[in-house]
């Protein structure tokens, strides 16, 4: 048998062997949806996940690539996100997920525009939210408590911060992802090792409780699909499918610099905002190189864009902000790339729970939610990255609850608590591996899979398939190539907009595409 026969968690792009009677049908395929499917098939339940696009299509590919522990909702007294935040956080960062994840130092430097009683406040919310670590049972050797530093010691982490007035920083520890994109793929991946059914390309034309008509979008074909149980899990489109669901969405923008637009900068800072107590702009070193800035959190209304779009308002802002907290001041030309993401924020039915009497959504609760529409049809909404799993267990129950109304559906209790996503190890086995160090970050214990799987389909040689793709550009062919045998990559833009994130950068994008078009024609048997 082939390296690439035994390798589990296959996913499909169009509709072309999909059951046509399962327990359960999860429509859409960013985070929380990948998370569903894994959760309901390690119940032991039939389920056929779909997307009408692609893995991580949607809101999923577009956040900071942070796991972080609530400590802004702790700050707004949202006490059970914060604290089911640090909770998700350490399983992903010590059970279900160390290879794609990381600690991440973080600096909020003590310039003149953070006052004594301000720093004392930070400092104070810092060390909760070390409480908070502590009490979802997260190791220090993973997450080290907060410190002050000294100015000589801050510019020692960060040489390219704003000497000048700096009389400090305060130093703590969150947790950052590889890569938000590639942890919805592991999860879809996992989750077809597990037994689900996944396939983009796959649009709903009508749910409801317990069927829906699908069309497979390579083939115009048609087909239905009866379920005990339909879970929505289409984040800010939610409305599409169950008309009965309130949402005001909000848009937080992202840019992308070149490293050397901030030199030496290995930790990620805090850049306070003007006139804010609580405000802060986040500058994030990325393993790629690149350093991305966030973000922004403006209201949207009016239809939807699959794809949204910042706008130069928001660019200017970050912008602004950042060029305060550091000696070169940034401008226009040192953007690369720019990206924007849409929040699925529940509505609250008055101004007091809808963000405040301007209509803003910086202050909506960040708080998912599960409905069970009037057709049995179960959605969820709200929520964040970090706490996936959680929100996926609770849509679950609910959608078992559905399916129970009518009959009962035998169903394991969740599990996904001490299920490892593919790939995972702990931190020093994965510092033991001998593979290429960017496939251990990306894939974990499964790098010498990728590598194997693309020499066997490909016959090069592992100086080839390991280059990195154009000079610059560190993704290998090994994983685009990968990508399609086993990720269910259809075409250049999951390659390079979702399974890597070269598409951040235009430029680069445009470089790649030559590696792409060649890991597709090579890999084409396997489509």
């Amino acid at each position: 048998m082939s390296t690439a026969a035994r390798a589990p968690g296959r996913i499909t792009a169009g509709l072309a062997g999909a059951p046509q009677r399962v327990d359960l049908v999860v429509v859409g395929l960013g985070i929380t949806g990948a998370g569903a499917a894994l959760d309901a098939a390690t119940r032991g339940l039939s389920v056929l996940a779909v997307d009408a696009h692609d893995l991580a299509f949607g809101t999923s590919r577009w956040s900071s690539k942070l796991v972080h522990g609530g400590l802004r909702y702790l700050a707004n007294g949202q006490l059970g996100v914060a604290h089911e935040s640090a909770v998700e956080r350490g399983l992903l960062m010590e059970v279900t997920a160390p290879h794609l994840t990381h600690p991440m130092p973080t600096l909020l430097p003590l310039g003149s525009s953070v006052g004594h009683g301000q720093a004392a406040l930070v400092h104070a919310a810092l060390r909760a939210g070390d409480l908070l670590r502590r009490g979802a049972g997260t190791r220090a050797e993973t997450l080290p408590g907060p410190r002050r530093l000294s100015a000589t010691e801050a510019l020692a982490m960060v040489p390219a911060l704003r000497a000048e007035g700096l009389r400090g920083a305060l130093l703590s520890w969150d947790g950052q992802l590889e890569d938000d994109a590639r942890l919805v793929t592991t999860v879809a991946r996992t989750a077809a090792a597990h037994g689900a059914r996944v396939h983009t390309r796959a649009r709903v034309l009508a749910a409801s409780g317990t069927r829906v008509r699908l069309r497979d979008e390579l083939s115009a074909a048609t087909y239905d699909v009866e379920a005990r149980a339909v879970l929505n899990a289409t984040g800010v489109w939610a409305g599409d499918l169950a008309g009965e669901v309130r949402l005001r969405p909000s848009r937080g923008t992202h840019l992308v610099l070149r490293g050397e637009s901030l030199p030496g900068l290995h930790a990620s800072v805090f850049a306070p905002v003007p006139g804010s107590t609580s405000r802060f702009v986040l500058v994030l070193p990325q393993p790629d190189g690149t350093v991305h800035v966030g973000l922004t959190d403006e209201p949207v209304t009016g239809p939807l864009p699959d794809v949204p779009v910042p706008s130069e308002p928001e660019i200017g802002f970050l912008l602004d902000v950042v060029s305060a907290a550091f000696a070169r001041p940034l401008h226009r030309t040192d953007v690369v790339g720019a990206y924007a993401g849409l929040r699925p924020l529940l509505a609250g039915p008055g101004p007091a729970e809808g963000g405040g009497s301007d209509g803003g959504t910086a202050d909506l609760s960040r708080r998912h939610a599960v409905l069970t529409g009037p057709t049995g049809l179960v959605t969820v909404v709200g929520g964040k990255l970090t706490t996936y799993r959680q929100m996926a267990e609770d849509a679950v129950d609910a959608a078992l609850d559905a399916a129970r109304a009518h009959g009962p559906l035998a169903a394991g209790p969740c599990v996904t608590r001490a299920v490892p996503l593919l790939g995972a190890a702990p931190r020093g086995e994965l510092a033991r591996l001998e593979q290429h160090p960017r496939l251990v970050r990306r894939f974990g214990t499964e790098a010498e899979l990728v590598l194997a799987s693309a020499r066997e389909r490909t016959g090069l040689g592992e100086e080839e398939l390991l280059a990195p793709v154009a000079d610059g550009i560190p993704v290998t062919l090994a994983e685009l190539v990968f990508a399609v045998t086993h990720e269910g990559a259809h075409d250049v833009g999951d390659l390079l907009d979702r399974r890597t994130r070269v598409g951040l950068v235009p430029a680069d994008r445009a470089r790649a595409v030559p590696a792409a078009e060649r890991a597709l024609a090579v890999a084409a048997e396997y489509r």
